[in-house]
Order: C-alpha cells, then sequence, then structure tokens
C-alpha cells in the first residue's frame, strides 16, 4: 500500500547539506535523536496545557515536520558517518514510540476530540512499530509497511491538528477520521508482520 515513508530517499536528498554541516561539528546521532523527543514534549505540553487555544494544533504541522526531518538525520548521520551504536538504535525506535505518546496523547484533551480514540490511535501506533522491530527478531528486515506507518501518522495528525486549529470544530467528523486511523493502525500492523514472515518463506 502507498506510504508517505515512500519519499524518504527524496526528503533525505535534501537533508544532505545539513547533515554534513551536522558531522563536522561533531553533533552525535544521539544528540539528535533526544532533540526530537524533546520537540515532540515541549509540542504536548503547550497542547495539555492550551486545550482550548489553537496557537498549539497550527504550530502542530510545524512539529511534525521538523521531527521527520530529525529522525532522517540522526540515522544519515549514524549510517553515512560511521557513527551506529547500539544504543543509538535502541535511542532511536523507543524515541519514535515515546515522541508519539507524547505528542499525540495530550489531543485527547481537545474539546470535541474522543479521548478514548486518540488513546487508541496512539497504542495503535506503538503496536505498528513493535510489529516493525519483531521483524528483526525473527530473522527478517525491520519493516516500515504503511498505510499508517510514522510519516503516514504525522501526516494524518499534522493536517488533523491545521483544520482544527483554523478554526472547525471537532465533531462527529473527527470521530470517523481517528476511528479511521485505529483501523489503519491495525492493517499495518498486520501488513508488517505478514510481509516479514514472507521473507523468510
Amino acid at each position: 500500500m502507498p506510504s508517505v515513508y515512500d519519499f524518504k530517499p527524496r526528503f533525505q536528498g535534501l537533508l544532505h547539506p545539513l547533515v554534513s554541516r551536522l558531522a563536522t561539528a561533531g553533533v552525535t546521532p544521539n544528540q539528535v535523536t533526544l532533540a526530537g523527543i524533546g520537540l515532540s514534549l515541549a509540542a504536548g505540553v503547550a497542547i495539555f496545557c492550551q486545550p482550548y487555544a489553537r496557537w498549539p494544533l497550527l504550530l502542530l504541522p510545524l512539529v511534525l515536520l521538523l521531527r521527520m526531518a530529525l529522525n532522517a538525520v540522526d540515522g544519515m548521520l549514524a549510517r553515512e558517518h560511521g557513527r551506529v551504536t547500539a544504543l543509538g538504535g535502541i535511542l532511536n525506535e523507543l524515541g519514535d514510540v515515546i515522541s508519539d505518546a507524547v505528542l499525540y496523547l495530550p489531543l485527547a484533551r481537545i474539546p470535541g476530540l474522543l479521548p478514548e480514540l486518540v488513546v487508541l490511535v496512539v497504542m495503535g501506533a506503538a503496536m505498528s512499530e513493535m510489529a516493525g522491530v519483531t521483524g528483526i527478531q525473527v530473522g527478517a528486515s525491520r519493516r516500515f509497511d504503511g498505510p499508517l506507518g510514522k510519516s503516514d501518522r504525522a501526516l494524518w495528525f499534522g493536517t488533523l491538528g491545521l483544520i482544527l486549529g483554523l478554526g472547525v470544530e471537532a465533531g462527529s467528523w473527527t470521530d470517523g477520521v481517528l476511528a479511521l486511523m485505529v483501523f489503519l493502525s491495525a492493517l499495518t500492523v498486520v501488513n508488517r508482520v505478514r510481509r516479514a514472515l514472507g521473507e523468510l518463506a
């Protein structure tokens, strides 16, 4: 199924000059990973503390774009500049799940959004990332299949935040969007498991 992840090589190509400068400056991949977590935490705290304000929601698309860039940069720094470490691999995977939780769970406080659905989407995000990692555990590759991988979730939540931030009231349409995200998260888990097992067949 199509996924925003398919555009990752082009996105990385745009970031190469920045990665080279960061490497020259001595910035480590782990520092970039931690910066991404910090950015997500700061945005999540803003949404949690200001659930009736529009500005945190309007900033959400920008925060998610920056987070995607940081996620790409840390991997490029590690692979292309010989800075791959075991700790970095662990931080990279844990960082994605932690960042999703601290950034998306506060949306449950937004008036009109069903907290239960927000929680289910975040749980689905964690399970889909776990399903991707378990591919390695059974001898397959780390799976990034969609339709609702990390980058896809960022697009969905960024769009949702922008619409709500522009003043559109939450309601049955947001319930439908979140319910669809729950379904797509479950489908993502199934796809990643099937593709990992398919590699071993």
